[in-house]
């Protein structure tokens, strides 16, 4: 099971209404399976712009939400693959699909990023975002894009001072994507998300956090710096022709 789903069954069970995203339809059958009690699915495969744009107006149109949770991604062992948008597969899921979805989704109260431990030692490497200089590595794709959706979260908490944007790291857990190696606690991955988007302990009525297991540390320096901020909004506003507002 996914760090999604147990976050959308916790959330559930303390009273939430729950919307899912799935990737499709056989996908959305069995998260409908494994939670009856969500309100409604959303569907669509965020690796095109054209998909994600999609998502985003079902969303809407089941009206404003409360709290969105940015959690889907591709993990570190992913091959280098080109997008239907000639984009890197990791880049455009893990990064711009986030991007696109906060900026086109009507502005919730709370907004939740998932980023890794492995973006400590990241460089956001915006010069050369889309990989055509380098020699593909995907653990460092998969770990530069975490970065993004931390500087994301930050940017956002500075840009809509009336919501909660915060980040966090889930920790290195047995999920398909973390592989069944994986020495973190699966009980406590979910956790933080929960807490920070549900709104029910007034210690995560904050913004512009970075947390493990609901503690505050620090994030990349990096994700911290607003010009840096800026140039990776500026960079996604181009590339997928949805600007930021």
């Amino acid at each position: 099971m996914g760090l999604g789903l147990m976050a959308a069954q916790l959330l559930s069970e303390q009273g939430h209404a729950v919307v899912l995203h799935a990737r499709d339809a056989t996908r959305a059958n069995d998260a409908r399976r494994a939670l009856p009690s969500a309100e409604a699915i959303v569907t669509g495969d965020l690796d095109t712009i054209a998909a994600t744009k999609d998502v985003a107006a079902q969303v809407n149109a089941l009206g404003r939400f409360d709290a969105v949770i940015h959690n889907a991604a591709v993990g570190y062992r992913e091959a280098r693959r080109i997008t239907a948008d000639g984009l890197p597969h990791v880049f455009a899921i893990n990064t711009l699909s986030a991007y696109i979805l906060t900026a086109l989704i009507e502005r919730p109260q709370r907004l939740v990023y998932l980023s890794s431990g492995m973006h400590h030692h990241a460089d956001a490497n915006l010069d050369d975002i889309l990989w055509r200089g380098r020699r593909w590595n995907g653990s460092e794709a998969y770990a530069e894009s975490k970065l993004h959706d931390a500087m994301l979260a930050f940017a956002i908490a500075r840009r809509w001072p009336g919501a909660f944007s915060n980040a966090l790291e889930p920790g290195w857990v047995p999920t398909k994507m973390g592989g069944p190696g994986a020495p973190d606690d699966m009980d406590q991955a979910h956790r933080t998300q929960v807490w920070l988007a549900a709104g029910d302990d007034p210690a995560a009525d904050v913004t512009g956090g970075y947390f493990y297991h609901e503690k505050r540390m620090a994030p990349n320096p990096q994700a911290l710096e607003p010009a840096l901020q800026d140039r990776l909004l500026a960079i996604c506003a181009e590339l997928s022709g949805v600007p930021l507002l």
